[in-house]
């Protein structure tokens, strides 16, 4: 399946599960470079995530990442990228959560390697991944406060040696 057919497909079943749940997916299918990248509201990324793993025309297998952005107005994006092994395609699924309490379903269930990646973003972000067994710390040590990789978070290197960009965080 080209990666149109597979938008195709997956806007339909997406709109069968909004008929069927009465809300809207909001889902915004884009390709670039071949790769379909599916945008859903929050509320959806569980059950376009189930989509991508369970559906036999879709079944992404592997799970390649997940990560996090700092879109700053806008909260923070996650995206989370697949493959299939059988149908040879990819698949992104993205979502936007607000930078203040942002919260997602776990998929570490669909694919065990998001585990690790999870956790990892819900340290470096902020972004808590309800239904994960254990979001604990991989990186920093426990009493470290704020999260590193959003774009307001000024590192303490920058204080020892002047900032040679062009702005600083929060500018």
């Amino acid at each position: 399946m080209d990666a149109e057919a597979l938008r195709d497909h997956l806007v339909v079943k997406l709109g069968e599960a909004e008929g069927a749940e009465g809300e809207g997916a909001e889902v915004g299918p884009e390709i670039s470079h071949g790769l379909l990248t599916v945008t859903v509201a929050p509320a959806w990324w569980r059950r376009a995530a189930e989509l991508v793993r369970r559906d036999p025309d879709v079944a992404c297998n592997f799970f390649d990442f997940l990560c996090g952005v700092d879109e700053e107005d806008a909260g923070i994006g996650l995206v989370l990228h697949v493959y299939s092994t059988n149908n040879r395609h990819h698949v992104q699924v993205r979502t936007v959560v607000p930078r203040d309490g942002g919260h997602l379903p776990s998929v570490h269930d669909l694919w065990a390697g998001a585990d690790w990646h999870e956790r990892e973003t819900a340290e470096l972000f902020g972004v808590t991944f309800d239904g994960h067994p254990n979001l604990a710390k991989l990186l920093l040590p426990e009493e470290f406060e704020g999260y590193p990789l959003r774009k307001e978070f000024a590192l303490l290197a920058r204080e020892a040696k002047p900032w040679p960009g062009a702005k600083e965080p929060g500018e």
